[in-house]
This record gives C-alpha cells, structure tokens and sequence, in this order.
C-alpha cells in the first residue's frame, strides 16, 4: 500500500519545503538529551562507524565526531545537509563526519555500520513506507550492531511526526531479527510530545 502523504510522494521537495519556510520546530537548536542516554549505554569504542538517519542540521553528528567515532549524518533535503557540511568545516572534523543528501530508502553504505542513531526518520516517514525503512536498517547494520531508537510519542494520528507506538514498534522490529536490550527512558519534548528510548542489537 502507496501513502498518498506528500512526504512519501516527493519527500526532498517536502522537507526542502519545510527548510524554506522555517518550519522545523523539531529542531532543538543542540543534540538532544537522548544521545547522552544512549552514549551512557553503549560500549562502542573510538572509531566505531555510526549512521545518523533524518539527522536534520545533524547536532549529533559533530558531538559523535568529537567523541572520536566515524559519523555519517543522512537527510533528503538539500539545505540541511550543506548546513551540518559547513559545520564540520567549521569544527575541523571532514575526515571522521560526512552528511550525504539521500532518500532514505535508496540509499546502502559501502560496508555495514556498527550503529545507528535512530531520532526523526522513522516518525517522518508515512507508516506505510515503516517495513521498507525497518529493513533498510536492518541492512545498514553488521550483526551485532546496535540501533539506539527514539520512538516519538504523539497520543494522536496523523502526522508528521507519525506515533510510534511501542507495540507497533516490537513488530516492526521483531526478535528473529533484533534484541531488545535496554529501556532507556524517555526524552520529552518542548511540544508536550515525547520520545520512548529503546536501544537494540541486530541478529
């Protein structure tokens, strides 16, 4: 089933849209608290490579990179992506962060990442295009490796953001293909919205 949400007919001029005017109340103007939760729990080491999907003006990415991981940040729409290419300019860090323009569901990496810091794609994207992209992460990720989820929670339908309910979630991302390994809390949200943090390992 095709989603008729204009985001999933033309998502780079969508979200390019949202860029021109203004639009991205998402945006918090800093990494959000919930790459601290998950930094907290992982055990990745330096040099571990981590995929940031939807990263937006990409505010985690250079906080990884100065961590000392390898950082790819990935988003559909242009201005965004020569923003955070600018700041990793700016900051010195092009050889461990890159921002690449890509429609999520096209895209693979040259080899499997060890991680993938999930935030705003999946909310973004229509629920009918949520198996394809749940694949896709399956696919960016060595066995092993781990996705650390911000699953939004909106209380209404519609969107974007999409309600990424956790039942729906444990189906989406089943145990034949991932462990379920952490409950990290919860994020909240100056929208009153919030996120439910889950961090789990790939098969």
């Amino acid at each position: 089933m095709q989603s008729s949400a204009p985001e999933a007919e033309n998502p780079e001029q969508h979200w390019q849209a949202r860029y021109d005017a203004g639009s991205t109340r998402w945006d918090r103007g800093e990494p959000s608290p919930s790459l601290e939760r998950w930094l907290a729990l992982t055990d990745l080491a330096p040099g571990a490579h981590v995929l940031v999907p939807g990263c937006g003006y990409g505010h985690e990415v250079p906080a990884l990179a100065e961590r000392g991981f390898r950082v790819t940040g990935l988003d559909v729409a242009p201005t965004p992506v020569e923003h955070l290419r600018a700041e990793l300019e700016r900051r010195g860090l092009q050889a461990h962060a890159a921002a690449v323009q890509v429609d999520m569901l096209d895209w693979m990496p040259e080899a499997p990442a060890d991680a993938i810091y999930e935030q705003t794609s999946l909310c973004a994207l229509p629920p009918a295009q949520w198996e394809a992209y749940a694949e896709r992460l399956r696919r960016w990720l060595r066995p092993g490796g781990e996705l650390f989820a911000c699953f939004m929670q909106t209380g209404r339908e519609g969107g974007p953001p999409y309600h990424c309910a956790l039942p729906d979630m444990q189906a989406l991302f089943p145990e034949e293909h991932w462990i379920w390994r952490d409950d990290a809390g919860a994020t909240e949200h100056f929208n009153g919205k919030h996120e439910i943090l889950r961090r789990l390992i790939r098969r």
